[in-house]
């Protein structure tokens, strides 16, 4: 019983921390303690049978298979536990959600003891994940005459399993926690630096905010049991910069209502909302745990005598408040007449959004894919019996408008719709589903997408996905403790699942910590592709990706489909040149800046930018396409011309062709697949068969945006604006300051290249700068510490190969080493050159920080408070975004740069360039 021993003593560790007993998700200690269960003279028999009944994994878990087998001895008279009755143990069965529960529920069912098998269908009928082996054995045995089958499968055509599930309430009772003023990052629910925790829920809910605020919303449901606590992102966007199912676990576990007494700390049908509404990601998270995501409104722009909007100094609206939602506030969701009212019954505003049919049906369910497995399953049971399926579900929204044309991501929809009948063309605001073509994972998420696999019985990944990849490249900076325990595991999980990684399990070829983003966007092959990927900067310069929590990423590679609204587009063309001295990520900033002149509010939030973008290769259209994310879009699509999507395929192909040479291949030929298709794509193209994907003449879009390249003239920052008095205006991403705003003065501690926003251009970028100086000065001598991080081994080597990284080799005091990673993160910075491991590094926040209080310019994506750097009690955190040469020359100077000084730093070397198409890219209205 050394495992049992063991755990105990874990649990007495545990309890240090004030935490409870670790669910058990391990087969062997699970049998340790059935074990103690059957001797009825152990001292451990009582505590045992709780451990088994009450703190044991579902699903797919080692420890779910041991249960449900003796769960079975039990029902079968085999083995005889007076606490544990066989109606009890039918009822635990019906808890575990599929996987080895399934099994046994069936053998029981389509068993020979008649006086079980009935009560074993009755359970049956509540279970909704089954796979097609699980549907294969019901069919057979129907198909023989058994009548336990027929009537299980008379109840999924029925879809029993949902519609005697309790409807929602009508209303809905809530108080109000306000979380913060200003958007809510998934940081404030979920810290990247706490990832390592979050697959274990009750540990990783200690971090969500601060132990204050847990204390008051605890407060608040003391002081309320009746109601259901509501938090919001007051003057701002609940969950901007990233999915994080953790954040929404966080959320869930403080306020929500717990999925099952026999799984602890599973909550689900958390209550969100936020002036501006919910990110587009994160209400997908939210949708997966069945909770409510509301858009208050409850502060408006206000308006003067002829209805224009009231400018402060800054140039900002002024805005006024409609209703208080101050902590504390009591309020009631009307679900059946969609409207938010105060505690008197008044209407406050219309949330017909959040109680749209499908939602209404994942609140019922207690998950969105709950609906999408119950979908599938009565489908096929009313095709196994020759009936038509019981019309149960809403229908899908179909949005059909006679003689309008379609946007980028309506045809990539339409090429990709399941179910739809007729062949008709879908506009935007349709609910589709849709099959998958690539799925990232990444990991710091990954262990939590294989919880979500194993719960809900997945355990191969689906054969009509063409490309799956799990990275490694979130934990590549720092290879510590936690790293050492999780990744592993993780690997080899998704290594068995059928899923590309980046580490080999069994140590065969060299681990590749390249980022995410980079990977997925060379293995998608096709630009009529659908991505989804565990990680909100899943936005590809071929297709339309889409960042997502841990648990659609897990029912995309279970199922190889998505399900979800056709965005409205914003399409974005430019215009004039660029001139010499400027860097492509200036014109990704100012299309920022002149989108919110133009329109006066983001017209990109939750909806798809549409990028003309067609003379740039796929590597150096992914800066504009990754800061979408930024921008709060819901994805982005950028319409490439043929000749040079046919070039970025083939570096596609040559990046995937040396991830075989490493040995990345898996037994299913995935990445011999992937080339194929490549190569099938490109002679669709060369033959004119399929062009390249264009939008139609006629589509019709939310809004036009023209970027104006003559009037970029400097450099452009993204700035947190950490002291703006109006709380809601900081970190937002939506200050962008031409660089002459800071005078040449502002001090900076320290410089970062990196994260997926940069590319081989980059790289060479910063070489080119260090010769030039080296040439003019003599040597080059840094006034603030400049940390570089190739994004891929591919860039390194292509780099070493031309004869760049000698000279960041020259100027470097630390070079990262494979066979001897960092255990430890740094903590204090020398004023020299580091060149890290390629990966995410400081943009994760995870790993890596700049020192408390430090003034940081990257080229990252992340401005979010405490990401980057943490605050000081004398100085808050800045991370300041900007374009490589601009990075480069500010650690160098230990200053951000006059514009003068950054014109003559940058004269002759080649910077990222772009030149808008000369043809403006029309196309037929053709599915493929």
């Amino acid at each position: 019983m050394s495992l049992y021993s063991d755990y105990l003593a874990e649990i007495e560790s545990r309890k240090a921390q004030g935490l409870a007993p670790k669910p058990i998700d391990d087969g062997a200690l699970t049998g340790e303690i059935i074990a103690l269960i059957k001797d009825n003279g152990s001292e451990h028999r009582a505590d045992a049978l709780k451990f088994f009944i009450y703190n044991t994994l579902p699903g797919t878990t080692s420890a779910a298979g041991v249960k449900a087998a003796f769960l079975k001895e039990i029902i079968l008279g085999e083995a005889i536990v007076p606490e544990i009755t066989p109606t009890f143990a039918l009822e635990l069965l019906s808890h575990m959600k599929g996987g080895p529960s399934i099994g046994v529920l069936l053998d029981i069912a389509l068993g020979d003891d008649a006086a079980i098998a009935g009560p074993a269908g009755e359970v049956l009928k509540t279970q909704f994940f089954l796979y097609d082996a699980d549907m294969f054995r019901l069919r057979d045995a129907f198909k023989a005459g058994n009548a336990v089958a027929k009537g299980v499968l008379e109840s999924y055509a029925k879809a029993e399993f949902f519609t005697k599930l309790p409807d929602v309430a009508d209303e809905i009772k809530v108080v109000t926690y306000v979380a913060a003023e200003g958007d809510i990052s998934t940081d404030l629910l979920s810290p990247g630096n706490q990832a390592h925790s979050r697959s274990d829920r009750e540990l990783h809910g200690q971090c969500m905010m601060t132990p204050q605020a847990q204390q008051e919303i605890v407060a608040l449901q003391k002081q309320h049991p009746d109601k259901r606590v509501m938090m919001i992102a007051e003057k701002g966007t609940m969950g901007v910069g990233s999915s994080r199912m953790s954040g929404v676990n966080n959320v869930a576990l403080w306020t929500g209502k717990p999925a099952s007494p026999y799984v602890p700390f599973v909550n689900f049908a958390p209550v969100v909302a936020g002036t501006n509404g919910i990110s587009p990601i994160f209400a997908t998270t939210v949708d997966v745990t069945g909770g409510i995501g509301v858009n208050l409104k409850n502060w408006v722009k206000k308006l003067d005598g002829d209805g224009k909007p009231i400018l402060n100094n800054d140039g900002n609206p002024v805005l006024e408040q409609k209703f208080a939602v101050d902590t504390g506030t009591v309020l009631t969701l009307d679900a059946k007449g969609k409207k938010l009212r105060d505690e008197n019954g008044k209407e406050l505003v219309d949330v017909a959004a959040a109680f749209t049919p499908q939602k209404m049906e994942f609140m019922k369910a207690g998950s969105s894919y709950a609906i999408v497995f119950g979908k599938k399953l009565q489908t096929f049971a009313a095709e196994t019996l020759g009936v038509e399926p019981t019309p149960v579900f809403a229908p899908n929204k179909e949005i059909s408008v006679e003689g309008q044309g379609l946007t980028a991501v309506e045809k990539i929809f339409n090429r990709n719709a399941v179910g739809v009948l007729g062949g008709k063309v879908l506009h935007a605001g349709s609910d589709v589903r849709v099959k998958v073509n690539i799925v990232g994972s990444q990991d710091t998420t990954g262990l939590m997408t294989a919880q979500e696999l194993e719960a809900m019985a997945a355990t191969v990944i689906s054969p009509i996905v063409d490309g799956a990849y799990q990275s490694g490249c979130h934990t590549a900076s720092v290879w510590d403790k936690k790293a050492q325990v999780n990744i592993p595991k993780l690997m080899s999980f998704m290594n068995n699942f059928g899923v590309i990684t980046a580490r080999d399990p069994k140590g065969s070829y060299h681990a590749m910590t390249d980022v995410i983003h980079k990977v997925l966007n060379d293995i998608t092959v096709d630009d009529w592709a659908i991505i989804i990927g565990g990680d909100s900067h899943t936005r590809m310069s071929k297709g339309v990706a889409f960042g997502a929590d841990s648990g659609t990423v897990a029912l995309a590679l279970a199922t190889g489909e998505a399900t979800m609204p056709i965005p409205q587009s914003v399409k974005v063309t430019f215009k004039g040149a660029m001139q010499l001295h400027m860097d492509f990520r200036d014109v990704v900033h100012a299309t920022q800046a002149q989108m919110l002149k133009q329109c006066g509010d983001n017209v990109f939030q939750g909806r798809i930018i549409e990028v003309h973008l067609g003379t740039l290769l796929a590597d150096q259209a992914f800066t504009f396409t990754d800061w979408t994310a930024e921008m709060k879009a819901k994805a982005s699509i950028c319409i490439s011309q043929d000749d040079t999507l046919i070039e970025s395929l083939e570096i596609a192909k040559s990046r995937i062709q040396i991830m075989i040479d490493k040995g990345m291949e898996n037994a299913a030929g995935t990445l011999k697949g992937l080339i194929a298709k490549a190569d099938a794509r490109i002679a669709e193209i060369r033959s004119g068969e399929k062009p390249a994907l264009t939008p139609d003449a006629n589509a019709k879009y939310f809004a036009e945006v023209v970027v104006d390249l003559d009037i970029i003239d400097e450099p452009m920052i993204a700035d947190p604006d950490v002291n703006n008095a109006d709380v809601s205006r900081r970190y937002t991403h939506d200050t962008i300051r031409p660089i002459s705003y800071y005078g040449g003065t502002k001090k900076v501690d320290l410089g970062f290249v990196g994260s997926c926003m940069v590319h081989k251009g980059d790289m060479k970028i910063v070489a080119q700068m260090l010769k030039n100086i080296e040439k003019s000065e003599g040597k080059v001598a840094f006034n603030a510490p400049l940390v570089v991080a190739a994004p891929t081994y591919n860039i390194i080597d292509e780099l070493k190969a031309e004869g760049d990284w000698e000279i960041l080799q020259k100027y470097s005091g630390f070079e990262f080493d494979d066979l001897k990673p960092k255990t430890a993160n740094r903590t204090a910075y020398e004023n020299i050159l580091y060149l890290e491991r390629p990966g995410c590094n400081l943009c994760m926040g995870n790993q890596e920080k700049a020192e408390k209080g430090d003034t940081v310019l990257a080229t990252s994506t992340r401005l979010f408070q405490g990401r980057v750097v943490e605050d000081t009690a004398e100085k808050k955190g800045e991370s300041l975004l900007a374009s490589t040469p601009v990075v480069v020359l500010s650690a160098i100077l230990g200053r951000t740069p006059s514009a003068e000084e950054y014109k003559a730093a940058v004269e002759g070397i080649d910077l990222t360039k772009f030149a808008p198409p000369k043809t403006a890219s029309m196309g037929a209205s053709v599915f493929y």
